[in-house]
């Protein structure tokens, strides 16, 4: 195994037709090395590209994508949105917790991992840095392993441990990394959102929150908290201020505590230096950390997730608008479970109550086509701007009229007729 750096070229070329892919995802996503692999449209043929969330807006955006390659994605990123529900490419429904299973068990083997690492250390182990989530299951069972090595890529203490020896080429590089910036999303609705989650949260709460203005918007209502602590598929800059404020302690978890869990990470260069090197900070292989019954052993675990709609009785579309493929089943299933079972735990859905064009997203039926994510019996708290729905324990006609109580006031009446309609009572 030759594990001499080489150019990014000599590596690329040396991807065969017919071969499966894996792309190192969110802010590792490989650019460097995925330039050079589209520069080879028409050269190579029947490539399948597999991965979660990628960055880089227009990094997909190839022309005669198709005659080449086709993606297969286990979640929808914008950058990859029309290849999905366009001819090139598909998508995977399939829980963040069990992807790992589709190469160990040899459903969809790989046969390479292009991936983005941290330079190695004076031992020869580099980092998977930002995002270890599937990757680690990635690396294990590709057959051939190319690595852009990054000196801006942080180096993470966890399970993305890998050694030079294991990487097939090397390909160097000093680049920064794709950023995002979800309090730019902010309004006043999502703070009102923030703030009746944070009503549900209590001292000594252990943290999960997806990615977005709404996960920022609770964070920045708990500064009143005290000895909070985080097991979370992913984080962003948000939790920054409430860790350098001692609110985010982690000294009453059951499962690692001092320690923030997570698979990865995606915000700003602030955030990357802040995970650098950080032994407060632990990123382990998704399959653990998003198992239900590793998420039950903390106590008063929250888990706040959101939702494209949901229907009066309680059924979550998360991914899908129609037939239209938005987003995947992510992790929402697996903390909204190990949160229910969670002594003390609260799994929250959190959402507007409308759409950008002011359509309800609570609907009396979900759009045709769409995917339940997060089932009714799964649903406890739902949470928009107008306030706190209890669904637990409520049969049908009961969920709708709590739902229809935090609906939009412009939908209220419809959505009374609608429930008159379908309860009769």
């Amino acid at each position: 195994m030759s594990t001499t750096p080489i150019s990014a070229s000599q590596a690329i070329q040396q991807l065969k037709n017919g071969s499966r892919i894996f792309i190192h995802g969110s802010a590792a996503t490989p650019a460097h090395l995925l330039k050079l692999l589209f520069a080879r449209t028409g050269d190579l043929k029947n490539v399948e590209l597999v991965s979660i969330t990628t960055l880089g807006k227009d990094i997909f955006n190839v022309p005669d994508f198709g005659r080449s390659f086709f993606m297969n994605s286990f979640f929808v990123s914008d950058n990859v949105r029309a290849l999905i529900n366009g001819n090139d490419g598909e998508y995977v429904p399939v829980f963040l917790s069990e992807i790992h299973q589709l190469f160990e068990r040899n459903i969809l083997p790989l046969d390479v991992a292009l991936i983005h690492v941290s330079p190695p250390d004076k031992h020869g182990y580099c980092s998977l840095g930002t995002s270890v989530d599937i990757a680690r299951s990635a690396v294990k069972h590709a057959k051939l392993i190319i690595a852009q090595v990054n000196k801006q890529m942080p180096r993470t203490h966890g399970d993305g441990v890998i050694h030079r020896n294991e990487i097939h080429a090397l390909v160097e590089i000093d680049e920064a990394l794709p950023e995002v910036s979800y309090s730019l999303k902010a309004t006043e609705d999502t703070a009102r959102i923030g703030k009746f989650c944070a009503e549900l949260i209590e001292d000594r709460s252990c943290l999960q929150m997806g990615i977005g203005a709404i996960p920022d918007a609770v964070l920045s209502s708990l500064g009143n908290h005290k000895d909070l602590g985080v097991h979370t598929e992913m984080f962003s800059d948000g939790i920054i201020p409430l860790v350098e404020k001692g609110i985010i302690t982690n000294a009453y978890k059951h499962k690692h505590p001092g320690e923030i869990v997570t698979g990865f990470v995606s915000g700003t260069r602030k955030l990357y230096d802040f995970v650098d090197d950080n032994p407060a900070v632990r990123f382990l292989d998704i399959a653990y950390v998003n198992d239900p019954h590793v998420i039950k052993a903390n106590p008063k675990t929250v888990a706040i997730n959101s939702a494209i709609e949901i229907d009066l009785t309680g059924q979550v579309c998360a991914d899908s608008i129609g037939t239209c493929q938005y987003s995947g089943v992510g992790g929402q299933m697996d903390f909204m479970r190990g949160a229910a079972l969670s002594q003390g735990g609260k799994p929250i859905i959190a959402l507007n109550s409308v759409s950008k064009n002011g359509e309800s997203k609570i609907v009396p039926f979900l759009k045709p086509g769409a995917g339940v994510v997060t089932t009714r019996a799964h649903v406890h708290y739902v949470v928009t701007e107008f306030g706190i729905a209890d669904l637990f324990g409520k049969n049908l006609k009961q969920r709708a009229e709590a739902l229809i109580r935090i609906a939009h006031p412009n939908h209220r009446d419809w959505l009374i007729q609608e429930t008159h309609k379908r309860f009769g009572k």
